[in-house]
Formats: structure tokens, sequence, C-alpha cells
């Protein structure tokens, strides 16, 4: 595992790591957000689903390739 990353980043993700299971027990409850910010994460897919299926405005003799 140390070849891939190094130290200071393992130890920054076990910190992450622990973090996300202690502070929740630690932390008292929120309240929930507003209705409407629970649709940002819808309204952001439907933009990218948009973006990614609507057509391409590049020339047709330009040849577009994906590497």
């Amino acid at each position: 595992m140390l070849s891939f990353f190094s130290l200071r980043s393992v130890v920054t993700m076990v910190v992450l790591t622990v973090s996300l299971l202690v502070l929740p027990l630690v932390l008292p409850p929120l309240s929930p957000p507003p209705l409407l910010f629970l649709f940002v994460p819808v309204f952001i897919m439907s933009l990218l689903l948009f973006l990614a299926l609507s057509s391409s405005t590049a020339e047709p003799h330009i040849a577009v390739a994906s590497v």
C-alpha cells in the first residue's frame, strides 16, 4: 500500500475515515435542510444528462475522437 501512497496521504485518509465515523456520534443532530436545497442534486444530474445527450456543435468535417 505504501508503494502507491505516501505516508502523509495514508495518514490523511485514516484521519478522515475516523472523523467520519466519530463525529456523527459526538455532534448533535442537525435540522433538515429546506426542501429547495434537496432538489439541487437532481438539478445537477438532469443538467449533466442533458449535456451528455445533446448534439455536438462541432463542424461536420471535423473528426472528434475520445482518447
